[in-house]
């Protein structure tokens, strides 16, 4: 009997080459850069109340992101997060200026934003429209919502009972801002859920290959109509945070937030065909775009700008991402 040599034993890539073909590892690798860099041109942007500020800042889009991730590894998008967002954020306030206590005007206030999830997903689902156009609509029915409620002004007259609520979005725990401690958690959560759960690998499967998942006889109406709603709740529970934040809700809270979100998203890896995503790969996402625009403001560009700059990072996040796919191989 011939003896198997080691060369005839089946090749597995080695860690490093997994590691190395990691979509996370190479966007923690250009955050890594964008940090030094920018404490090397701007040495207070190192500085330990600008970095914490950066991530208070950061993790009003990222509870939301989470949320969008899912929604996205089905093979859908969700437009209307940030006019949710915002009518969440006066309506809270709205409730307990009204009299109400803090957690029946917040409970209001996220009852609100599940009835939009659950518009868009039956709109997806059992209208068969594309997701795009529920999502486009209510995301202008929310905002103009929001608008009849503050009728333009702000609301800042609340006072709720105990200043704990101001706590959940200015206050800190353990030096570090409340509402990153609110993200993480969320994080770990939702990870836990798309990794560990048998929902979570449901819902790849879904993004992956709908009519298949279909076929295996998984529930696929249903499971899109639970991300849209999750995705509308994450997406409230930012605007509740930010109003404890602010002490105010005004109407434009929220406004072109979506953008921000569906970006960090794409940065972090999540395709927008639906199938891939992870949560790591959004929390950096959200990371970058916080240091992106911190950093440009540190360094006195032209706020006009911005957009530009960010808008160049998304198009080069996917140009990497191909890349690391080969996909213009396989052409």
């Amino acid at each position: 009997m011939s003896q198997l040599r080691a060369d005839d034993a089946p090749s597995r890539p080695s860690f490093v080459r997994r590691l190395l073909r990691s979509r996370e590892t190479g966007i923690v690798t250009a955050l890594a850069i964008m940090v030094v860099v920018l404490s090397i041109l701007e040495p207070d942007f190192a500085s330990s109340d600008n970095l914490l500020n950066d991530a208070r800042n950061f993790s009003f889009v990222g509870i939301v992101v989470l949320g969008q991730a899912m929604v996205m590894i089905t093979g859908g998008i969700d437009l209307s997060v940030g006019s949710v967002w915002g009518l969440c954020a006066v309506s809270s306030a709205a409730l307990m200026a009204a009299g109400f206590g803090v957690v029946p005007a917040c409970l209001l206030a996220l009852l609100a934003a599940a009835v939009v999830g659950l518009f868009n997903g039956l709109c997806v689902t059992k209208l068969r429209m594309p997701p795009f156009v529920p999502t486009l609509a209510t995301m202008s029915i929310a905002r103009a919502l929001a608008l009849v409620i503050t009728r333009g002004k702000s609301i800042d007259g609340f006072r709720p009972d105990g200043d704990w609520f101001y706590a959940i979005g200015g206050g800190d725990l353990m030096g570090l801002p409340t509402p990153f401690i609110i993200f993480l958690i969320l994080s770990v959560v939702v990870s836990l859920v798309l990794m560990r759960s048998v929902y979570g690998r449901q819902l790849y499967a879904v993004g992956g290959n709908e009519k298949a998942a279909r076929l295996t006889g998984l529930d696929v109406d249903n499971l899109k109509i639970s991300v849209y709603v999750i995705s509308s709740l994450l997406a409230g529970l930012a605007g509740i945070v930010e109003v404890s934040y602010l002490s105010s809700g005004i109407s434009n809270q929220g406004v072109g937030k979506e953008l921000s979100v569906i970006a960090a998203a794409v940065i972090g890896g999540t395709n927008l065909n639906g199938g891939e995503g992870t949560v790591l790969g959004v929390f950096v996402g959200a990371v970058i775009l916080e240091v992106l625009r911190n950093g440009l403001v540190l360094l006195g560009t032209d706020a006009y700008w911005q957009g530009v700059f960010v808008g160049s990072v998304i198009v080069f996040a996917v140009f990497i991402d191909q890349l690391r796919k080969g996909v213009w191989r396989r052409r």
